[in-house]
C-alpha cells in the first residue's frame, strides 16, 4: 500500500474519533473488560477485497493487544461466507472497534469491486478505467488506493499534480480575453515550468466537441479529454486526432457502455462513479465468545 503509516494513523484517529465520542458506553456497562473472544470479518457478498490492512490496524489502534490475522489479502475474490480476518482478545475492544473497522472494508470493497467490473468490460481492448477527483472527503488517498486494487489507474491525486484546463477554466478565461484553444495551451505550457518545477509539462484539456477535439491537438495539447460526447462522435474525435494526443473519454460512463466508449479508440476512460457511487460490499464481523 502506497500511503505512509502516517498518513493512515490519521484517517484512522479521526474515524475512531468521530464513532467513539465519549466512549463505547454500551460495551462499558455490559461487557467485563476480561471478557475473551475471537472476531470473524466475513464476507456477504462476491467481491474484491480492499482496506483489510486498514481495518487490522483499527483494531490495534483501539488496543494493541489484540491479534490479528489476515486470512484473505486486499485484491483476493471473495464470496458469502469467506472469512477475511480474524481478531482475538479483549471483547470489550473487539467491539469498540468494530464499526469503524467494517466501514472502511466495506466502503474499499465496494470501490474496488465496482472498478473491477469496469475492467472486467474492456478487458482485451487498450485501454485504462480511471477515477476522478470524486471522492470522500478526507478519503481520497484510501479510495484511490482502492480504485488500484480493483485493477483501474489513478488520475490526479490532487490539483497540484497536473494541468488540466477544464469547462469552467475555459468560460474564466474567455472572459479575460483568451478566445482560443490554441492560446490558452501556450499561456498554460509559459507557465507550467515554475508552478511543477519540470520543463515540459503534461496538458490536458477538456473540449465538447469534435471541433475542439482537433483544435485542442493542433494546439500541441497532450491529452484531450472528451466530456460527455456521443460515441459516433468520441470516435470521429480519435480518427481526426490522429494520434497527436493521447484522448481520454469521461462523463455519462456506465458499465452499459463502457465498452462501446472503448471501442471508439480513446486511451483513458474516467469514471466518477467509481468513488462517487460504488455500493459497500456486504461485510460483516461475527464474534466467538471463549
Amino acid at each position: 500500500m502506497s500511503i505512509s503509516e502516517t498518513e493512515i494513523g490519521e484517517i484512522v484517529d479521526r474515524a475512531l474519533a468521530e464513532d467513539l465520542g465519549k466512549g463505547d458506553v454500551t460495551t462499558e456497562a455490559l461487557i467485563h473488560p476480561q471478557w475473551h473472544g475471537t472476531g470473524i470479518i466475513v464476507a456477504k457478498q462476491d467481491g474484491v477485497l480492499a482496506g483489510v490492512e486498514i481495518a487490522r490496524r483499527v483494531f490495534h489502534r483501539v488496543d494493541a493487544c489484540l491479534r490479528t490475522e489476515v486470512l484473505m489479502p486486499d485484491g483476493a475474490k471473495v464470496r458469502p461466507g469467506d472469512g477475511i480476518s480474524r481478531i482475538e482478545g479483549s471483547i470489550a475492544s473487539i467491539l469498540k472497534a468494530e464499526r469503524v473497522a467494517l466501514n472502511f472494508v466495506q466502503r474499499l470493497s465496494g470501490i474496488a469491486t465496482l472498478t473491477s467490473l469496469y475492467v472486467e468490460k474492456v478487458k482485451g481492448l487498450p485501454v485504462c478505467i480511471m477515477d476522478t477527483r470524486k471522492t470522500t472527503p478526507g478519503l481520497r488517498l484510501l479510495e484511490k488506493y482502492a480504485v488500484r486494487v480493483g485493477g483501474g489507474r489513478n488520475h490526479r491525486m490532487t490539483l497540484g499534480d497536473a494541468i488540466l484546463i477544464k469547462d469552467n477554466h475555459l468560460t474564466a478565461l474567455r472572459r479575460r480575453g483568451l478566445k482560443n484553444i490554441k492560446q490558452i495551451i501556450i499561456e498554460a505550457r509559459k507557465n507550467a515550468p515554475s508552478l511543477l518545477g519540470t520543463e515540459r509539462a503534461t496538458i490536458e484539456i477538456e473540449v465538447r466537441t469534435v471541433a475542439e477535439a482537433v483544435e485542442a491537438a493542433e494546439a500541441g495539447a497532450d491529452i484531450i479529454m472528451l466530456d460527455n460526447m456521443s460515441i459516433e462522435d468520441m470516435r470521429q474525435a480519435v480518427r481526426l486526432v490522429g494520434g497527436r494526443a493521447l484522448i481520454e473519454a469521461s462523463g455519462g460512463i456506465t458499465l452499459d457502455n463502457v465498452r462501446a466508449v472503448a471501442e471508439t479508440g480513446v486511451n483513458f476512460i474516467s469514471v466518477g462513479a467509481l468513488t462517487h457511487s460504488a455500493k459497500a460490499l456486504d461485510i460483516s464481523l461475527e464474534l466467538e465468545v471463549t
